[in-house]
C-alpha cells in the first residue's frame, strides 16, 4: 500500500526518503517520461518491488516529490514568519526561503520547473491544492500588510500574491536554464526591491 505523503518525516522509513531522493536525481537526469521505475530503484539501491511498497507507479512518485517539497516549504514558511512582526520582512523571508530551497538542489529545481510542468495530468489534477495553500500564505501576509498600512489598500491581494510567487518562480526557471553559475538566493533582494518599489523613478 502506498504511504500518505503528508505523514511527518519522522514516521517515514528511510527507504521511502531514499526512493524520493533517487527519483529526483533520475527524473532530473533522464527526464520524467524517459525514466523507469527500475531506474529509480537502481539509483536508490533497492529492488523494484520495494518501490511499489510505497508508490503506486511513476506518476505517484512525481506527485509525492511535489507534495513533500510543498509541505516542507509551507510548514517552514509559516514557522519562520510566525516570529516576525513586519509584513515586509515576512515577504522577504518567504522569498529567501523559496530561492534558498531551490538553489540548494538543482536536481529538485529541474524536476519542479521542467519535469512537473511537462505533465498535463499533474498540472490539471494534482498541483492546485498545494499551490493554493502556498499562495494563501503569501496572500495572508499581504492582507496583514494592508491592515498595517504597509501596502496599498487598493491592491488586489489575490493578484499580488500570484505576482509575487510568479516572480520567484521565474527566477528559479531562469537559474535552471541558465548556463551561468550564480547564487540563486542572491536574486531575492532584486525581486523584493522591484515588488516593493516598482519601476517608476522617485
Amino acid at each position: 500500500m502506498a504511504r500518505d505523503p503528508k505523514l511527518s518525516a519522522s514516521r517515514k522509513p528511510e527507504k521511502y526518503d531514499a526512493i524520493l531522493r533517487a527519483a529526483i536525481r533520475v527524473f532530473a537526469r533522464n527526464g520524467f517520461f524517459n525514466a523507469k521505475v527500475a531506474d529509480v530503484a537502481k539509483e536508490a539501491g533497492v529492488a523494484d518491488g520495494t518501490v511499489y511498497l510505497y508508490f503506486k507507479n511513476k506518476d505517484h512518485i512525481l506527485v509525492s516529490i511535489f507534495e513533500e517539497t510543498m509541505h516542507e516549504s509551507i510548514s517552514e514558511g509559516r514557522e519562520v514568519i510566525h516570529s516576525i512582526d513586519d509584513p515586509r520582512e515576512k515577504l522577504k523571508r518567504i522569498a529567501a526561503l523559496h530561492l534558498e530551497r531551490m538553489g540548494a538542489d538543482r536536481d529538485l529545481a529541474v524536476v519542479f520547473q521542467v519535469e512537473l510542468r511537462s505533465s498535463t495530468k499533474f498540472m490539471e489534477q494534482f498541483s492546485e491544492t498545494r499551490v493554493s495553500e502556498y499562495l494563501d500564505l503569501i496572500r495572508s501576509v499581504i492582507l496583514e500588510g494592508q491592515r498595517a498600512g504597509c501596502f496599498r489598500p487598493s491592491l488586489d491581494a489575490n493578484v499580488a500574491s500570484k505576482v509575487f510567487f510568479g516572480a520567484l518562480d521565474e527566477m528559479v526557471t531562469n537559474w535552471v536554464l541558465s548556463r551561468k553559475s550564480y547564487d540563486l538566493r542572491s536574486t531575492a533582494d532584486s525581486v523584493i526591491d522591484l515588488y516593493f518599489n516598482g519601476v517608476t523613478a522617485a
